[in-house]
């Protein structure tokens, strides 16, 4: 049974701990509690962890943190190249309450940090910002592209290099940009008026190895500043280059299908009816090459003591060309296909699902199917540019503006794509293992390591093409800000906010292939095998040496297509959602004997036209008859909604040594864009007549809404040391959860070749409730003189208003850290652990990734002032990422990244 924490007995429980500190503390050094606040602005109070000058940043960080009025967090890199992480979520891993995920949506993780959200709920309700604006995003995965990953951005496209400094709020000021419903992560980059020294250049020259390819690739950043003497002209130029290599094994089971009651098999074998049994069951290798490059450019004037301006624009540009290869036991094919064969006698049933079964040998069967899959010139990118002023209009009253711009795309322009029957004829056996190890499998005597079999055959080919998602933002805003000086009011700001926002996505799906695929003759010649270490560490029993065609010659081979962009196109999946969005604000300043504080209330406007494509009759008016797939429609849903929201952030010193803080809020997210006019994604019929399922959008749903409380306890027990606690609720009022609809399409596949009109159940969002709570602990203090470590931990109970799982969240995550520092040397080592959580559905299933730790270690060696040397090592304990359906008897993949190892030179001139 769920039960909420409520306030009150939040703050009893907070009390009680203040009252069992040991007595000692009021001996503690009272370093830390002398407040310095110089540098704390009082609109973002921070609790900053510095990454280089371990020791002397974390007496400054806990100085900071403790003039902090609300629950803001900070991570800063003082030097380029410093940072022990290899991009920007990594870093805020560390942060308690903050969890990172290494897939955008269901693709499964890699081998790098890709997603940040707060406290238990999806990427989505955590709002990412540079320099306080929001920022257009786009993902290199296809399934990215066209999946359920909606507002969140890819990290993937943020080097470390590039940050200032990274503030995280954990709780919401009318301040703020509004979008975060658990909290918003501004990344705050460098200005050049901001260096110690008139001049700076630095550079930053390596390469990194991936120990699963086998790979060694360039790393390269640079940095040059320049100011006049007078400090009030300067100019910074900054620039990436970083390529590499990886390689993911693994294993996936790709869906469950519950063997209907009045089929032949469940007639046959009774105790199967309403079982669950595993669609695909696959050897997956997939291999990739990315080259990230991009920089920074930014420009400060101060025209006189009152006005100054900066403008600046970033850019970053990912190519990620990959071939992904899935060779498969077709599940669904043996046993939902046609009238099924049952499982030879000896089969087992638990948890409702068949775990495992042989299948005897029958002439023309498939038993399995193999998918090669290239994409040679997929890539993501994210730009933008802002010009801000800031005018001093009189000693009490200050004005800023940012005018800006910022667009993101993904692109998968092409897909080059070959399917294979095989085990035809040659029988096939599965055994799950649970989430232990991969499930064994096979498909009867077929020689999986050659294509030159009887076993073997052309299947068909597919695959979306010219996939083009476009992301796009503009905004304009004025901020104000009044020093009153009025008893306990110190000051109050204000402010205007407009900005126009347009996602679009648009594709054209492959034709079948002409009769010339199908002829021997026309297939491509020669092949080569997976890696001699496939699979190593994910178990044994299933096919590890298996052939494959090489990208080039998929390529040549898929000229028997048509992709022809107008007959072709993906009318049925191309939507675009337009929002016009205006806010107001108003925050008082507060502070008094022993507290300080801030109230505010921000007011929000969103117009939203959503565009999407409908299937209707020729006679339609309008109607777009050009497509393949029948006649469409453009269908438009016009909303428009006012959201008003309230925030307080209190800090009280108790003691010398004791802070207490207490925040509420009202906060909001809008929709996912995928959810409200998504791509449809459709699993046909298993048999001609029966309904098939899928997924789909809902233009109607309202905002992301949530009543948050958050409150916190902290000692500083000696100098560089703390411990607190944090607790906090939210109530999602508003929270966007699934039902079911039931539409019709045209089908046509390989098994229903008649176009015809077939009935499906989509899964859509629908607008529901949830509730979070939670507790935060955090303890850190020095060893000796040379070394320290830092822990915490976040408890977590979050559900929807059906008691489901909410998506991303983990009910328990903890993170430990340990470093050492001197004169020349320093190492860090951190390990890091998020227990299971809901990824959503895929295939119409629900996804859940089992818990997971992650091991990483840092090494630096200053040789002198201007050079110095790292090794920084990610998944070093080289985790299996692990997924399931239902329950884990239901495993839906298996993952190996392995390890990847940097090593850098820093320059300084």
């Amino acid at each position: 049974m769920n039960k909420n924490l409520t306030p009150i007995a939040s703050a009893v429980a907070l009390l009680v701990m203040a009252a069992a500190m040991p007595a000692y503390a009021q001996q503690a050094d009272d370093a830390a509690a002398k407040a310095d606040s110089k540098g704390t602005d009082k609109g973002g109070q921070i609790e900053q962890v510095t990454i280089s000058g371990i020791r002397g940043s974390l007496q400054k960080s806990l100085t900071q943190k403790r003039n902090a009025d609300s629950h803001v967090e900070v991570i800063t890199a003082e030097d380029i190249g410093k940072m022990p992480d290899k991009n920007v979520a990594d870093s805020l891993s560390r942060v308690p309450g903050v969890t990172i995920g290494n897939a955008g949506a269901t693709e499964g993780g890699f081998d790098e940090a890709d997603r940040v959200s707060m406290r238990g709920t999806s990427p989505s309700l955590t709002q990412t910002l540079i320099n306080g604006h929001n920022v257009a995003s786009g993902d290199w995965f296809v399934l990215d592209q066209s999946g359920q990953v909606g507002r969140s951005v890819s990290y993937t496209m943020l080097p470390s290099e590039l940050v200032g400094s990274v503030v995280v709020h954990k709780s919401s000021e009318a301040s703020l940009v509004e979008g975060g419903v658990a909290g918003s992560v501004d990344i705050i980059t460098r200005k050049p008026l901001d260096f110690k020294k008139q001049f700076t250049a630095e550079a930053t020259l390596g390469a990194v190895y991936a120990d699963l390819p086998g790979k060694t690739d360039p790393q390269m950043s640079a940095l040059v500043n320049w100011k006049n003497e007078a400090n009030t002209f300067g100019i910074l130029v900054q620039a990436f280059s970083e390529e590499r290599h990886l390689q993911r094994q693994g294993q996936e089971i790709l869906g469950y299908t519950q063997i209907a009651p009045g089929s032949k098999i469940a007639t046959s074998n009774p105790d199967l009816a309403g079982v669950y049994a595993p669609n695909l069951i696959n050897s997956a290798l997939f291999e990739q090459q990315r080259k990230r490059t991009g920089g920074l450019i930014d420009a400060q004037f101060k025209v006189s003591n009152d006005f100054s301006f900066d403008i600046n624009g970033f850019t970053s540009e990912m190519k990620a060309a990959n071939y992904n290869r899935s060779y498969e036991f077709w599940g669904a094919q043996v046993i939902n296909a046609g009238a099924g064969q049952a499982p030879n006698p000896g089969y087992t049933v638990k948890n409702n699902t068949l775990t495992s079964a042989t299948f005897a040998p029958v002439a023309g069967t498939n038993y399995g199917v193999y998918d090669q899959i290239s994409r040679p010139d997929e890539s993501a990118s994210s730009n933008f540019v802002e010009l801000g002023t800031k005018w001093r209009a009189s000693d009490s009253l200050t004005f800023t503006t940012k005018l800006g711009t910022s667009s993101g795309e993904g692109k998968t322009p092409t897909q080059n794509v070959a399917e294979w029957n095989v085990g035809v004829g040659a029988g096939a056996g599965y055994q799950l293992n649970g989430t232990g190890t991969a499930a064994n499998w096979n498909l009867g005597a077929t020689n999986n390591g050659s294509p030159n079999t009887g076993t073997t055959a052309f299947g068909w080919i597919f695959g979306d093409q010219n996939i083009d998602v476009k992301d796009k933002e503009n905004w304009a805003q004025v901020d104000g800000e009044y020093s009153a000086a009025w008893g306990a009011l110190s000051t109050v700001q204000f402010g205007l906010r407009y900005n126009d926002h347009k996602r679009s996505s648009e594709g054209v799906i492959g034709q079948g292939p002409s009769a010339g695929a199908s002829n021997p003759a026309n297939f491509p010649q020669g092949f080569q095998n997976f890696p001699s270490n496939f699979g190593s560490g994910l178990g044994s029993g299933f096919p590890t040496n298996v052939w494959y065609y090489t990208p080039g010659q998929l390529a040549a081979y898929n000229a028997f297509t048509n992709r022809d962009p107008v007959t072709r196109e993906d009318w049925n999946s191309e939507f675009s959602v337009k929002e016009k969005n205006a806010a107001g604000y108003l925050q008082a300043n507060l502070e008094g004997n022993h507290w300080s504080g801030n109230v505010g209330l921000r007011v929000v406007q969103t117009q939203e036209n959503v565009t999407s494509n409908v299937a209707a009759p020729a006679t339609a008016p309008g109607a777009i008859t050009t497509s393949a797939f029948g006649p469409f429609v453009r269908q438009q849903d016009n909303n428009t909604y006012v959201d008003v929201l309230p925030s307080m952030n209190l800090k009280f010193d108790l003691s010398k040594d004791v802070v207490a803080r207490f925040a509420a809020s009202k906060t909001m997210t809008r929709p996912d864009y995928s959810a409200l006019a998504g791509q449809v994604t459709l699993t046909p019929p298993a048999q001609f007549g029966s309904i098939g399922s899928g997924s789909g959008g809902n233009p109607d749903l309202k905002p992301i809404t949530s009543n948050n409380f958050d409150a916190s306890l902290e000692w500083y027990f000696a100098p560089r040391s703390l411990v607190s606690a944090s607790i906090f609720n939210m109530n999602l009022t508003s929270y966007v959860g699934l039902g079911s609809v039931t539409r019709s399409y045209v089908t046509s596949t390989p098994d229903h070749p008649a176009n015809y009109m077939a009935d499906y159940v989509l899964t859509v969002p629908t607008n529901t409730s949830g509730t979070v709570n939670g507790i935060e602990l955090a303890y850190e203090m020095p060893l000796g003189k040379n070394f320290g470590f830092a822990t915490n931990a976040t408890f977590i109970n979050a559900y929807d208003a059906a008691n489901g799982p909410l998506v991303g969240a983990s009910k328990r995550t903890a993170n430990l850290s340990a470093y050492f520092e001197d004169e020349r040397f320093n190492a860090r080592i951190s390990y890091n652990y998020r227990s299971s959580f809901y990824s959503g559905l895929d295939r119409s299933t629900a996804f859940y990734q089992a818990g997971v730790g992650t091991l990483a270690m840092s090494l630096g060696y200053k040789y002198s002032e201007q050079l110095a040397f790292t090794l920084d090592a990610q998944n070093l304990n080289n985790p299996t990422l692990k997924y399931y359906a239902l329950n884990e008897d239901q495993p839906r993949a298996f993952y190996k990244n392995g390890r990847q190892f940097y090593l850098n030179a820093h320059l300084k001139f």
